[in-house]
């Protein structure tokens, strides 16, 4: 196919290559964006979407290529510095510092001050401001960032990046761990800064946001350049079969028969997060847990892993009639209960330490001789495997994972938890990052737990995931548990006036 060319493109990059030790990232890659468009860029996990951004963004630099930005050569060696010719990003990964207030990290580099003060006045009051523009009413600009969930702190570096003037913004996954409603709210946004003849350049493996409000439409694959449409010119099979150049599998997990209760938890709470939820988990089925942002599906979760400490509740464990003291994630690994959190970065890794090592670290016992010293070899082959069965692209298993793309970091994160082989697992945004071919392996690797009898909840903002994969599904809004759906009683409007029923009764 040939390239579209737009004329006089904003910002042009010609024959940009980066290689990282024993890793091609990026091989004579040509990408341009103009200003007032929406230049989609996607691709799986590892094909050198990011690292192409952060090259605009100045957070890393290219070892041949060119760029020229106002027609002008450009080449930001910080992210400071393209701050300045005005190129923005809100990065896949967070880059808030969690101990200051939400505020404090909208206007990190530019507080405003009343003589050589900061005024903490105005800035609380121009970071209201820009939270209101997303819909954040409920955020307060005093908070702690480290109070907020993952999916809030997402807005917040939104919010940061909107409230900058900037003539390239760049959205690197942006929406991965929004719901629904957060996601209108950032694309009314999109259209205003289109409408300023800011050029957007937006990563994300949800194909239906692509085709919705993407202008234009660039695909990589391991590194290179596949092709370049306007989005109205193409499909969404078409721009799949660029990004994975083979068949998926089938997208939905095929059902079994649900077994015994697994999980029971009876009114569970936790103090301004979780108000009495109860709720069952069978051994061979899914259950969805959907709800906006701050529902406490989260909170729901952590307490029952034992993350958080409950105020109040009981969680009973295999068909016991004796309530389980859980006040530890110790506790839970060893009565077979995984937690994969949303927060892979923070909460699920050691991004210093290999994939190896990762993978293997909740089971050590298993690849370890008697006087528990690990059998290296033996380690090697089960994080071989595991890199085999979930597609985890990397140089070798002894890679850092801090050197791995956001979507096989995830995939590691999985794999850990699934050599661990707990009975009862929960997954907190599961695909979270993950792209479109790899998302289809993760289902069919659920269907196949729930098939060996796994009792597995899936939290996840894309309700259309839920409706795929769920055998259940029970909604959250404002800390309460408001509704449950079996399989063929679900609608999505159904779903969402579930997930805002405690806040409309609150209003009220």
């Amino acid at each position: 196919m040939v390239e579209s060319i737009t004329p006089l493109p904003l910002l042009e990059l010609r024959n940009i290559t980066r290689e990282y030790p024993g890793v091609m990232a990026l091989h004579n890659v040509n990408f341009n964006v103009c200003a007032g468009e929406l230049h989609a860029l996607v691709g799986e996990n590892g094909a050198g979407k990011s690292t192409l951004c952060r090259i605009i963004a100045g957070v890393t630099r290219p070892n041949s290529g060119d760029m020229l930005f106002h027609g002008k050569p450009y080449a930001p060696s910080s992210r400071s510095e393209a701050r300045n010719h005005g190129v923005a990003m809100v990065m896949q990964e967070l880059n808030l510092i969690s101990n200051l207030t939400v505020a404090e990290n909208i206007f990190m580099d530019r507080m405003p001050t009343r003589g050589t003060l900061i005024s903490y006045r105005d800035m609380n009051a121009a970071a209201h401001t820009c939270l209101q523009t997303l819909g954040l009413n409920d955020i307060n600009p005093d908070q702690k960032v480290w109070a907020l969930g993952v999916g809030q702190q997402q807005m917040i570096e939104i919010a940061s990046a909107l409230s900058r003037h900037c003539d390239i913004l760049i959205l690197d996954e942006p929406t991965a761990a929004l719901t629904q409603r957060e996601t209108e709210h950032l694309f009314a946004q999109i259209t205003e800064l289109k409408k300023k003849s800011v050029g957007i350049i937006y990563v994300s493996h949800r194909m239906e946001e692509i085709k919705r409000i993407a202008d234009r439409i660039t695909v990589l694959r391991d590194g290179e350049w596949v092709a370049t449409s306007p989005a109205a010119d193409v499909d969404m099979d078409q721009i799949i079969h660029w990004m994975v150049g083979r068949q998926l599998p089938e997208p939905c997990v095929r059902k079994t028969e649900k077994g015994t209760v697994a999980l029971r938890v009876v009114n569970l709470t936790v103090e301004q997060a979780v108000n009495r939820v109860s709720f069952e988990l069978h051994h061979g089925e899914i259950l969805g847990f959907a709800g906006l942002m701050g529902s406490g599906r989260t909170e729901t979760m952590r307490a029952v892993f034992g993350a958080d400490r409950s105020d109040a509740g009981e969680i009973y464990l295999y068909g016991s009639s004796t309530p389980e003291q859980i006040r530890s994630p110790r506790d839970a690994v060893r009565r077979g209960i995984a937690l994969l959190t949303e927060d892979r970065k923070q909460q699920g890794l050691f991004l210093p330490m290999s994939i190896r090592s990762n993978i293997t670290m909740t089971r050590l016992q298993s690849v370890s001789t008697a006087r528990t010293f690990i059998r290296e070899n033996i380690e090697a082959e089960v994080a071989h495997q595991w890199c085999e069965n979930l597609s985890v692209r990397c140089r070798d298993e002894e890679q850092t994972v801090g050197e791995l793309s956001g979507g096989n970091q995830q995939k590691v994160v999985i794999a850990k938890w699934i050599f661990r082989d707990c009975d009862i697992l929960i997954f907190d945004e599961p695909t979270r990052g993950i792209d479109i071919g790899a998302r289809y392996e993760i289902y069919q690797l659920l269907d196949n737990l729930v098939k060996k009898g796994k009792a597995i909840i899936v939290v996840s903002s894309d309700m259309q995931e839920l409706m795929a994969i769920s055998d259940r599904i029970a909604v959250m809004s404002d800390g309460c548990l408001t509704a449950e759906f079996r399989r063929g009683e679900w609608t999505q409007e159904a779903i969402m006036e579930a997930a805002l029923k405690e806040l409309i009764n609150r209003e009220h």
